[in-house]
């Protein structure tokens, strides 16, 4: 039957206590949730551990607390990213929280928002930072199984499939923290610089000037586009871009030249709700299609492979001394932003080139198994779409 989400549980929207009481933020004992520690790729069981924010019992009066069993939704900027409370947390004005009937499936409901994140995202209403205030999200409608067997069986399958979903992630997880232990048993912390390696502006070591992307609408997008368009969320914290299933639109001859992307460019992140957000970097894989164009919340800087290898240059972006200085170098008003001269201006250690080339070798037998392990991960993910449209159409 179709049901409102306030028909299944009680809506509450998260606010966070004045920042300027620092009583209220001086002490761990209590978790606050943002929308940057919740993935936007699977649904997450957070702990008051897994926060980068946490208020004291003096802010308790102050704040919106949830129970275990707690639904997250996130309702500002990137829409429908789904966490479940595992004790007592706080959270932030961005997110919606749902705290479940007894008749109903915690894990089912679940499941049931989550096969309708593109419904949610389609209805909010900000132009510029989507917005899903907490009427629309109480009288969203989903179509709800209530018999509690048939919550219970579906629930099974598809907690047992997704479990094998977030092994495979854990396992790529696992090599991503080898390839930086084997960076830094390289180069050294580059806080520190133990080996002296040249300390250089970034922008001396691209082979032409830094750009801003290709401006595009969710609007203009289209099955039958002659290109596709990566955005930030293929960007940010991974090795490298993401470069499947993009979304695709039309565009001229000039745009294609100005904005298509290749091995040897890196893409920045330049705008994000959260300063977290903000410089986290990818490259371009080797071999990558043509007619795909980076978007214009994106900064690509396009680097001489015979001064700096990308990978190298990847992984020195997620240390402490880069993203010190990225951070330093931001501006927040509605959304924190870095310009091109702010990552331009950051400094980087810049060892010999064969140094680079040994430890990209050293990447490239890791990303062999990467590979293998991400087929797996593919399949399995395939098999749980199936079940998801089996099951919520």
């Amino acid at each position: 039957m179709k049901l409102k989400i306030s028909e299944l549980g009680k809506v509450i929207t998260g606010n966070t206590p004045s920042k300027k009481i620092k009583e209220f933020w001086d002490k761990d004992d209590v978790g606050f949730v943002k929308p940057d520690i919740i993935s936007d790729e699977h649904i997450v069981k957070i702990k008051s551990e897994d926060c980068n924010e946490f208020i004291s019992n003096a802010a308790i009066s102050k704040a919106r607390i949830v129970p275990k069993n707690s639904i997250f939704v996130t309702c500002i900027g990137n829409i429908g990213k789904i966490g479940v409370a595992t004790e007592n947390l706080a959270f932030n004005q961005q997110i919606n929280a749902i705290i479940p009937n007894e008749n109903v499936n915690l894990d089912y409901l679940c499941y049931t928002i989550f096969a309708n994140k593109t419904r949610l995202q389609d209805i909010a209403n900000a132009p510029i930072v989507p917005l899903l205030n907490k009427s629309q999200f109480s009288e969203f409608e989903l179509e709800f199984d209530m018999d509690i067997n048939t919550q219970t069986r579906i629930v099974h399958e598809l907690n047992t499939v997704s479990n094998i979903i977030l092994k495979y992630k854990q396992e790529l997880l696992l090599l991503d923290e080898l390839v930086k232990a084997r960076f830094v048993e390289m180069f050294g912390d580059p806080m520190i610089n133990p080996y002296e390696w040249k300390v250089i502006n970034i922008s001396e070591v691209l082979r032409a000037k830094a750009s801003n992307g290709f401006f595009s609408r969710r609007d203009d997008y289209c099955d039958d586009g002659n290109v596709e368009v990566l955005g930030v969320a293929n960007v940010v914290n991974r090795m490298y871009s993401q470069v499947v299933d993009l979304p695709r639109t039309n565009a001229n001859e000039k745009d294609i030249e100005k904005f298509e992307v290749k091995y040897g460019d890196m893409l920045f992140c330049r705008s994000s709700l959260v300063a977290e957000g903000i410089g986290k970097a990818s490259i371009i894989p080797e071999g990558v299609q043509t007619n795909i164009l980076f978007e214009c919340h994106v900064i690509r800087l396009p680097l001489d492979l015979d001064k700096c290898v990308p990978e190298f240059l990847q992984t020195l972006s997620t240390t402490k001394f880069f993203r010190n200085q990225i951070i330093s170098k931001s501006k927040t008003a509605t959304m924190t932003t870095i310009g091109q001269d702010g990552i331009l201006k950051t400094n980087i250690i810049l060892p010999p080139l064969e140094k680079q080339k040994e430890y990209y070798n050293f990447v490239k037998q890791i990303d062999k198994s990467r590979s293998r392990i991400q087929k797996s991960l593919e399949a399995s993910q395939e098999l749980f779409d199936s079940l998801m449209q089996e099951y919520f159409g």
